[in-house]
């Protein structure tokens, strides 16, 4: 199959950004989205569901309306504070959950549609992390990877109890199995983090395909490398592409350094 690739690369805000998503090894559409928009210190990656096309629309509205809710409701946050942030961003998802099944039920032969979601906020010196579903957010900091989501998915919470390996997770007949997702009906619950940055950090945001075909221990040995995140986001894409990616593969990689 003819590789079929968008991305690019932008600063602002202390932030160095690039960002890629590829159709993958076996795919026939990208049903991936991403946002990158360093001068409002928002970065996301978001998966599509629903079959068809529907996930391919589910994810590009996603990345779509995100960044105007998010920045509407931390405007309109009583004060700067962690905990006001974190309640204006987990509003702003619970708003774009809320949107995206409205929309849903608006679209003829469109029985269900959704996607994940996985934003970083910076705003000095923090980074407020939230999720929907299994697409993830990582902190890359002195050599170490450390994920900073847990998956909302029948195999995340296998994984997280132990029952299952890393290994055998990759290729559990339930993956792609979600729990929470933005489009869910009853009550949306995102996930958020928030983590003090230091400079030098990096994040790396990606959706499930690439921790699905390469292991945590390769995807830290390429994105603690002292190379620029251009080239270090390209080898992450390369290396779930040479593990024969059955799904698309979205990353976001960015390097912080203190304004």
């Amino acid at each position: 199959m003819a590789q079929d690739r968008s991305g690019g690369q932008c600063s602002g805000a202390g932030l160095e950004v690039c960002w890629l998503s590829d159709i993958g090894c076996l795919r026939e559409s990208n049903e991936d989205a991403c946002v990158a928009m360093p001068q409002e210190g928002l970065l996301a990656v978001a998966d599509g569901m629903g079959g068809e096309h529907a996930g391919e629309v589910a994810a590009s509205l996603v990345v779509q309306w995100l960044p105007g809710l998010v920045a509407e409701h931390v405007a309109a946050a009583e004060s700067s504070d962690v905990g006001d942030i974190e309640r204006a961003v987990r509003d702003a998802i619970i708003v774009l959950n809320h949107r995206l099944r409205v929309e849903c039920s608006s679209m003829d032969g469109v029985g269900k549609m959704g996607a994940t979601v996985a934003m970083a906020l910076t705003r000095h010196p923090q980074v407020h992390v939230a999720h929907m579903g299994d697409s993830r957010v990582y902190l890359v900091r002195k050599g170490k990877l450390k994920q900073l989501t847990r998956d909302h998915s029948v195999v995340g919470m296998l994984l997280d109890s132990g029952a299952i390996t890393e290994e055998e997770a990759r290729c559990h007949p339930m993956r792609g199995n979600l729990a929470r997702y933005v489009g869910m009906g009853g009550e949306a619950r995102p996930d958020i983090v928030t983590v003090e940055l230091q400079d030098g950090d990096r994040l790396l945001l990606c959706t499930d395909g690439l921790p699905d075909c390469v292991s945590q221990a390769q995807m830290e040995s390429v994105a603690v490398a002292p190379r620029d995140v251009t080239d270090a986001c390209r080898s992450l894409i390369e290396a779930g592409r040479a593990a024969g990616a059955r799904d698309n593969l979205t990353a976001i990689l960015a390097e912080w350094h203190a304004p």
